[in-house]
């Protein structure tokens, strides 16, 4: 199957090649203005199928109460503010994401859930949170972003760097099946595809591998089958301690 696998994406890579050399003169960047538009409109379904899912991940957040103040939490590709919902009253909330045109679907999840404290709101990509202090917050949550991240790693040392000790990373991210599934198999294949359907969004990654990788103290990790379309089914769900 591998080598069939790999002949049918270089067939999807062929006919992608228009839109490969499209973004590769910027021709897409119209892209990243209604891309955004189209994340606020899935954020309904998904939370609506995640919800129980993401209240019980969230419920964990209140075992990082700092004792001296509200609970910091920095979200990392805050997009359109879907997790605001799950976080308990009166949090302090700092948002980045690389896209800005982000901003006006996320005033609108800041002003529908007023029992947090917004902070700021940075442009900036996970691989790079200079505007942020080491060792200033007590959770760092990211869900839906590894997949389309540049380098994961790097996005997971950026948060312990930021994380205080004993602080946490939360995440919920879909990943790659098994290899032996025709899951797996049509991630590959419609991978070529999907990278511009999802403005960078890849199906293939085994991220789980990278969060064993990346040195916390412990990692809650569980694989789930989200119910949603088939590619994007396999997920991952906890937290890491700093």
């Amino acid at each position: 199957m591998t080598l069939f696998m790999h002949a049918c994406c270089f067939f999807l890579k062929i006919l992608t090649l228009p839109l490969q050399v499209a973004e590769s003169v910027g021709l897409l960047a119209f892209y990243k203005r209604f891309f955004p538009f189209v994340v606020y409109r899935m954020t309904f379904s998904y939370n609506g199928k995640m919800n129980d899912k993401k209240r019980e991940l969230f419920l964990n957040l209140t075992k990082f109460n700092p004792p001296d103040g509200p609970l910091r939490i920095l979200e990392v590709g805050c997009g359109s503010g879907a997790n605001f919902e799950h976080y308990p009253t009166g949090c302090k909330i700092i948002c980045t994401d690389p896209n800005p045109h982000f901003r006006n679907y996320l005033e609108k999840s800041m002003a529908k859930n007023d029992h947090l404290i917004y902070d700021n709101f940075i442009v900036a990509s996970g691989e790079n949170l200079q505007a942020v202090e080491d060792n200033s917050l007590d959770v760092v949550v990211c869900t839906l972003v590894l997949c389309s991240v540049k380098n994961t790693l790097n996005v997971l040392q950026e948060a312990k760097r930021v994380l205080r000790p004993g602080g946490a990373f939360f995440f919920i991210e879909h990943v790659a099946s098994d290899p032996s599934s025709w899951t797996y198999f049509f991630q590959h294949v419609l991978q070529p595809l999907w990278y511009y359907v999802g403005d960078g969004c890849d199906t293939t990654r085994t991220t789980w591998k990278h969060l064993e990788a990346a040195g916390f103290s412990d990692l809650q990790l569980r694989h789930i089958q989200a119910p949603f379309f088939f590619i994007i089914r396999p997920h991952i769900v906890g937290y890491a301690v700093k």
